[in-house]
Formats: structure tokens, sequence, C-alpha cells
């Protein structure tokens, strides 16, 4: 008899709110993370023009939260009369008792519905300085400055060979490619890797960028996708950027025109290396499917649609037109974390968006959902639908951590007294009892 792998609990789950004191926590993507010493490190994100994004520790063993300080200062840029370091787009890789990250903008130009960098910022404000390289020791709580991105450009997506203590990442808005040595300290720039990225004209030479890479730790190579499917590969001994024979042009993740803004088109939203089956393991954003990567085969193999089943029973995408951010792996039980979106339905109809967008954004209200995939008997649960206490639902979901304490974290919206924040909150791993 086959086993039926495939569960829905019918529950639901309940997030617990924390309000870190930032009255100005704009939606934060990735930048949460669990760390060696059991706390979880996270930064809000800030849209002012004269206040950076905030750099916090939250406390399991003490439900206390801890402010570590101002990005813009400890990017030593407190004085200047600049386009202040926003926020962070990225997770903190740790290595040797520090944790590294990166910087990016987070106040822009909207020209014709599309974020951009601000060429002339109002007040007399300098324009953006470039997003910075981190590092923060666990020990002594000291914050280094490692470089500053020349060109004035943001860090979009990072990740880190911890091995060979390598950092490599895109900036945006141009779609840089970077490979940075933390112990020679020098910086390699391998020019735009998908056209014009986000910069670019719409119809012409725009194209979304790749907000997650990965490591092959066998060879040290680095992979990442661009809106066009193609997938490339790093190699940090030739110092190369190689396109692969294999490519995410598939019929299952839809139909895109990948100069058009509005969604990741083929590019896949996260990923990950999966050490024990030596291959990746990616979600597409848009369509949800779980795919395999396998570098040294050159294949990609599509495992499951990991959307929520209230998704997967409406045939439908969901409404976050770039999908979600908030998918991890826990080493522990081999199990894929996915925060991910849920349809609302009223008087038994499906309540639908906006037919489009012209930037990462949710086309429509939603349910939040969380769906563990268990790696080595590919069990699919979907446990329902998140809610906070009184009923009302997390919105703009885009990270995840996975706690030592048994709880899974995340950032998202929530009214904190009478104004919308997202900020910190945790909600009970199932899986742990």
């Amino acid at each position: 008899m086959a086993i039926d792998t495939t569960k829905n609990t019918g529950q639901q789950l309940e997030a617990k709110k924390y309000f870190s004191g930032f009255k100005l926590a704009h939606d934060t993507y990735n930048a949460i993370s669990s760390a060696s010493d059991g706390s979880i490190y996270y930064i809000l994100s800030s849209e002012s023009l004269e206040t950076g994004g905030r750099f916090y520790e939250y406390k399991p063993c003490e439900d206390r939260i801890v402010y570590i300080g101002d990005l813009t200062e400890l990017c030593g840029e407190g004085s200047k009369n600049a386009v202040p370091q926003g926020k962070s787009h990225v997770s903190f890789y740790e290595r040797q008792g520090k944790l590294y990250f990166g910087t990016h903008v987070g106040f822009y130009e909207l020209v014709d519905g599309i974020e951009r960098m601000p060429e002339n910022p109002p007040n007399g404000v300098s324009t953006y300085p470039g997003g910075h390289l981190l590092s923060y020791d666990l020990a002594s709580r000291e914050v280094e400055d490692l470089l500053v991105l020349p060109g004035g450009e943001g860090i979009l997506s990072m990740t880190m060979d911890l091995d060979r203590a390598q950092i490599y990442g895109i900036t945006w808005p141009t779609g840089r490619f970077f490979h940075y040595d933390t112990e020679a300290k020098t910086l390699q720039d391998l020019g735009p890797v998908s056209f014009l990225g986000e910069a670019g004209t719409p119809g012409k030479d725009f194209r979304t960028l790749c907000r997650s890479l990965f490591v092959d730790p066998r060879c040290g190579s680095v992979y990442f996708s661009t809106a066009d499917g193609a997938i490339f590969r790093y190699d940090p001994e030739q110092k190369k950027l190689l396109q692969e024979e294999v490519h995410l042009r598939l019929d299952y993740f839809g139909q895109y025109d990948p100069t058009r803004p509005g969604s990741m088109a083929y590019n896949w939203r996260k990923i990950f290396w999966h050490e024990s089956e030596q291959v990746a393991y990616g979600v597409h954003g848009n369509s949800g499917y779980l795919f395999r990567f396998d570098p040294r085969k050159k294949t990609v193999e599509l495992v499951e649609r990991i959307v929520s089943e209230p998704s997967r029973k409406s045939g439908m995408f969901d409404q976050f037109s770039y999908g979600y951010l908030g998918f991890d792996h826990c080493i522990d039980n081999d199990t894929i974390y996915y925060l991910t979106g849920g349809p609302i339905y009223k008087n038994g109809k499906r309540v639908e968006g906006v037919e489009s967008i012209s930037k990462g954004a949710a086309k429509g209200l939603e349910n939040l959902h969380l769906v563990t995939f268990r790696i080595p008997d590919r069990q699919y649960i979907d446990h329902g639908p998140i809610l906070y206490a009184d009923g009302a639902i997390p919105t703009y979901v885009n990270s995840i951590a996975i706690g030592k304490d048994g709880y899974i974290y995340t950032l998202a919206r929530f009214d904190q007294a009478g104004t919308i924040i997202q900020d910190l909150i945790k909600i009970k791993d199932p899986l742990q009892g």
C-alpha cells in the first residue's frame, strides 16, 4: 500500500508579537537568523531619510530584546548628510564567533510604480554611499565595518563560504556580482549579471534580480539564477562567471516576460545546499514549486508544490508577487520550513487581488500558513493558518529563523498602538511538541 505523505492538520497556530521600540519599522526581507549562542538576531528596516535600520538581538532564555545599534551609525556614516543605511536584505552568516551581513538602501524614488535608487534626494541630502559588509562579534559585541561597496549600490543578496571565509553577493539596482575575501581583504567586481537589473527600462533591459545564492562546499563554486531562467556558476579559482547548461524555464513555473517588473520571473526565490544529498533545494517564488538542483549532473527536478493546502486546491498563485523568502532547512530533523500564503474565502468565493503589480508586493490580503516538508520521506504538512491572539493576520512575511528553543521566528506587520509596523513574532514549532 502506498504511503500518503501529504497531511493537513486542520489546525491553526498562534503568533506572539514583540515590539522592539522602533516606531518606524518597515517591511524586512531575510535579515533574521538564529545564532550558536541561542539568540535570534534581526534587523528592522526604515524608509526614513533621517533614520537608518536598526539591529537587535532577542534572547529567548530571558524573553528579552537587546538593541545593538543603528545601521548608519555602525557603518560610520552617522555624521554624513546622506541617504541612510535603511535596511539589510540578507541573512546572517556565522563563522568563528562572528555574524557576517550586509546593508542596503531603504529610501527610494518611486518612478512609474517602480522603486529606484534616489538620484536627487530632497533637503540637500547626498546620494546613497553604498552598501557595507559588516561583522558582529558574539562575544565582544563589537561591530566591524569590513568595506563599503564602490559605485553607491546596496547589497541585495549575499552568501558566504564558511569553510573558505569568502563572501559573495549581488548589488542593487544594476545587479553587479561581487566576491570579497575576508582574510585577504580583497574585493572582486564581476560586473552586471542580468542586463541592467532593476535599474533597467521595462520591456528592454529591466530584469528582476536573484535574491538567494548558494555555495557548493565541495569546490567553493557559487550559484545564482536570472529572470531569464539561466543558472550561473562563479568559479572563485578562475574568478569567472559561467552559464550552466541547465535552466529554470519550466512550464510548471508559469509564463513570464522577464523584461517586465512585478514578478521574480524564472528566478528561484530561495535556495540552500543539502549536504547529505549533495544537491541544492530551492523554491520558485511565484508558483511555489520545490525543486532539486544537482550541480554535478546539471539537472533540475521538480519535487512538490509546497504552497499551502488551500492554494494547492485553488490551483492559483499566491498574492505576494515575488513569492516568499521565509524558506529554510532545519538540519536536526531534515525538514524544510516554509512560511507561505493561503487564500481567504468569503461567502465561498476566493478573494482575489489586483491583476498585476509593478514591484514586489502583495496583490491582496491572504492568510499566513506554515508548511513543513520532511526531505527523507517527502512528507508535506500544512499546519494551518497563523494568527495573532486577537485574530489578526501577520502580513508581509518574508523571513524565517528556526530557533533552538522550539520556536519559529519571523518579522511581520501588525498594529502597534495605532500604527502599522513590522517587528518580531514567534510561533511554536508544531514538530517540536
